[in-house]
């Protein structure tokens, strides 16, 4: 049986519409959704049927129109935009397809940098990013600024820094789907192994059935609904 501390996600009765004059488009219609720790979640959809959106909310990064996200038992509508950014350094990650890191610094400073944003020392910062990078591999490539990376490589920076902070949920907005077949199953067998090593939960939103499947629980989205896939 589960332990009610251990969810770390905890969504109810979501709803997302956008109003434009006459015309309202409801995007998410009444979503429930709850995660624990180390637990895995693909979300599959087709093109535009609200995947991103709903990472949105859950992230803290948009509002619901209705509806309730609690993140690591903190619920995101009573906080400050300050309180939820402090919440997102602590307690999430963020992968997204394209890797989105600085291209002016050095895989090491680009991972480093949420620790440093959370106001640990920059020796502590350098020691964590150090070993979250060996531990996705690239131990060598510490200097290396994004330009002397390969995708896949690049990639697997973008998921070491999503995990240095040590978060209670990683999000993944279709994280291998600007690789080849190849560097996605090997970034696909990474993120899992990370989190079976880290205990941190992970959803991903995914076009690749490969992937979602072996993802332990698997729910699509469709008119703004999620069930379990057909």
């Amino acid at each position: 049986m589960s332990n009610p501390a251990d969810i770390v996600l905890d969504a109810q009765g979501l709803v997302k519409r956008y109003v434009e004059g006459p015309v309202t488009l409801e995007v998410l219609s009444g979503i429930n959704l709850r995660m624990h720790a180390g637990e895995t979640l693909a979300v599959v959809g087709s093109s535009g049927c609200g995947k991103s959106t709903l990472l949105n909310l859950l992230g803290g990064l948009d509002s619901p129109s209705e509806g309730e996200v609690s993140v690591a038992g903190q619920p995101l509508a009573s906080m400050t935009e300050k309180q939820r950014g402090l919440l997102r350094n602590r307690h999430m990650g963020f992968i997204y397809q394209f890797h989105h890191l600085l291209p002016e610094f050095t895989a090491l400073e680009n991972v480093a940098m949420p620790l440093l944003i959370s106001d640990a020392s920059a020796a502590q910062a350098q020691t964590r990013a150090q070993e979250m990078l060996e531990a996705v591999g690239l131990g060598e490539r510490l200097t290396h600024k994004p330009s002397m990376l390969s995708g896949g490589e690049r990639q697997r920076v973008a998921i070491a820094r999503a995990l240095v902070t040590r978060p209670s949920i990683v999000f993944a907005d279709e994280p291998t789907g600007n690789l080849d077949e190849r560097t996605a199953t090997q970034v696909q067998d990474l993120m899992l192994d990370l989190n079976r090593r880290y205990g941190v939960a992970l959803l991903i939103v995914t076009h690749d059935p490969a992937f979602a499947i072996r993802c332990a629980q698997r729910r699509e989205l469709h008119d703004g609904q999620l069930a379990a896939p057909a």
